[in-house]
């Protein structure tokens, strides 16, 4: 890159691109979602109410499932996935480590154990050859991470899990709004786990769903989320009744109806949102592609990528400094930047309880120390999309 007259850096003294940092997600509300917030709060159902099957409804018609289970997080999702599925003391489940630890968390949460498979090394996906030469004869299941909003390679990971008579989990956490081979995210495992955190395509404040076409699935997953009880409140109240029964060991992670009311309004601007986050990664695709420092994550053909994250990987090999230095010079110019994530199995948790250790998952290791995430969300305007393009740019230039 070549090296122009700009301002010193922020970190040295310089004057910095923001004076307020901007976030690298955050969410949108305006009036109609407070509203649908309030008119609920103003209801005589606050939770398991009517809210919460309407919102279920309405998300597996936009996802083209036929069942949608609301949770209390998204790390509920993956725990009532696992929960759903059986999976038991000694179970192996195969799980990307380039994701948060919930991902992996929730097979130990039932007793399984996480077997990492590394990721591609051009998109951070898992790699199926990987998935493959980790099945033994305990695998359960499969755990595709959708890594920053992209699709996994859904035909090649079905026709694994198939061939060897074990389930896909879908952790679609992070692509809400896209599409494989033109079919939507949700509708492509045999159980889909989404957040509604507030840093993901919609909110619920927090939040979690699980699609499925496999209604067995969805009423084991029902029950498991209100203590393993055959009925809510709602049912026994439409059927005059008072009694139920604990037929299994649930949890409480049940979602409110205001949770629900403001997820299912902001449900109706996804596909907007989603199309503008498109917009700003194209933006940001552009302004960098001259710059031999960086480059995005390769974009596989088949896919609408949902954008929840845009990631740079640098070139260490054209700069004179570390990852650890770059992130610190973009968020002292006012750009909140993250990095996303540590692979789960260099966590000290995971090497000290199961004896997971540097050089597993080469692919991922190696990518982690060279990515960061820069801001990507809707309400982003042009002026703020200028001043990441603008600071990413200043402080490449400064150490390239």
């Amino acid at each position: 890159m070549k090296k122009t007259s700009k301002n010193k850096l922020a970190i040295s003294g310089g004057t910095p691109i923001r004076n307020l940092q901007l976030p690298y997600g955050r969410q949108w509300l305006d009036d109609e979602d407070i509203n649908a917030v309030v008119n609920v709060l103003k209801s005589d159902w606050l939770t398991t109410g009517p809210k919460v099957a309407e919102f279920e409804r309405s998300f597996a018609e936009t996802i083209g499932a036929k069942e949608a289970v609301t949770v209390s997080n998204g790390t509920a999702a993956l725990h009532a996935a696992m929960y759903a599925l059986g999976i038991g003391p000694g179970d192996e489940v195969i799980v990307s480590p380039m994701t948060f630890t919930a991902s992996a968390n929730c097979i130990l949460y039932q007793g399984g154990i996480p077997v990492f498979a590394d990721v591609d090394a051009k998109t951070l996906l898992i790699d199926p050859e990987q998935v493959k030469s980790k099945i033994t004869s305990r695998t359960k299941a499969i755990i595709a991470v959708d890594y920053a909003g992209q699709p996994c390679d859904y035909d090649a990971l079905n026709d694994i899990a198939r061939s060897h008579n074990i389930h896909l989990v879908d952790d679609a956490c992070h692509a809400l709004g896209g599409y494989y081979k033109n079919k939507p995210v949700g509708s492509l495992a045999d159980l889909n786990t989404f957040s509604l955190h507030p840093v993901k395509h919609i909110t619920s404040g927090e939040g979690g769903v699980i699609t499925t076409d496999n209604f067995p699935f969805a009423e084991k997953m029902r029950m498991f989320r209100s203590h393993g009880i055959t009925s809510n409140p709602r049912q026994r109240e439409l059927s005059d009744s008072w009694f139920y029964e604990m037929v299994d060991l649930g949890y409480n992670y049940r979602l409110t109806d205001f949770q629900c009311a403001l997820a299912m309004n902001q449900l109706k601007k996804l596909s907007g949102w989603v199309k503008r986050r498109q917009e700003i990664a194209k933006r940001y695709d552009i302004a960098f592609s001259s710059i031999p420092e960086i480059a995005p994550l390769c974009l596989r053909k088949d896919v609408s990528h949902a954008y929840h994250l845009y990631v740079i990987r640098l070139n260490p090999e054209k700069m004179h400094t570390d990852r650890a230095t770059i992130f610190k010079a973009l968020r002292a110019e006012g750009i909140g930047v993250n990095v996303h994530y540590i692979p789960v199995h260099l966590h000290p948790f995971y090497q000290q309880k199961l004896g997971t250790k540097r050089g597993m998952c080469p692919a991922a290791e190696k990518a982690y120390e060279e990515i960061i995430s820069i801001p990507i969300y809707p309400k982003m305007n042009e002026i703020d999309v200028n001043d990441v393009i603008k600071a990413v740019q200043k402080v490449i230039c400064a150490f390239s």
